[in-house]
């Protein structure tokens, strides 16, 4: 594990605090699909990714769901900093967009690493600087774009992620995503296929505009 961390963070963080995740951090690696943390849950770790991809949604009151936005390799969760510093229940759903390897942190080392570690104060405030970035750039799209706009730049974000233009994905799967349903985006996707732009095969979608 210290080998992946080196390999990962060590252009972040010093060989002292590598050496400390090293040995504090537990190893966990999750395929497509797994759910690492639910809303209400108590959060005693905070996860590192390795490689991989995770989405983090909301949820309203009716129990439907809204992407937020994606943590990839070299980054942390803010959602998850904040409850895991305000002991908090979690307001969040963590979900594995692609196998993923990650390092859970224990809640209890991440004050102590703030005053002890310069690099992991760094990290810290940055990671909450990019995912509220992250958050407004979320808002922003629900409140200026349209739905094919949000559409499509939903499908170039998948990708990105995945690190490749073809993603497995269904209509109810983006549809439970964007907060819609499965009616409107089937006819967006088969406009935004239509215009050029993507290619709609069986329960995957290739981006040709990225």
């Amino acid at each position: 594990m210290l080998n992946e961390l080196k390999e990962n963070y060590g252009y972040l963080f010093e060989d002292e605090l590598l050496i400390e995740i090293n040995n504090v951090g537990t190893f966990k690696e999750v395929s497509e699909g797994f759910q690492l943390i639910d809303i209400g849950d108590y959060i005693k770790s905070m996860p590192l990714l390795i490689s991989g991809a995770i989405k983090i949604l909301r949820e309203d009151t009716k129990g439907d769901e809204l992407l937020l936005y994606f943590i990839e390799r070299g980054d942390t969760c803010a959602m998850t900093l904040s409850c895991c510093m305000g002991q908090k229940k979690s307001e969040i759903r963590a979900i594995a967009e692609t196998h993923t390897k990650l390092i859970m942190i224990p809640v209890e080392k991440m004050s102590e690493w703030m005053g002890k570690y310069k690099s992991w104060l760094n990290f810290i405030l940055q990671s909450y600087h990019d995912r509220m970035s992250e958050l407004l750039e979320a808002i922003d799209s629900i409140a200026f774009l349209k739905m094919d706009e949000r559409l499509f730049k939903y499908l170039k974000d998948k990708a990105m992620v995945n690190h490749n233009d073809v993603i497995q994905v269904t209509h109810q799967d983006i549809a439970f995503d964007l907060h819609t349903s499965r009616v409107v985006i089937s006819r967006l996707l088969k406009t935004l296929e239509i215009d050029g732009k993507i290619e709609l095969h069986r329960n995957s979608i290739k981006i040709i505009e990225l």
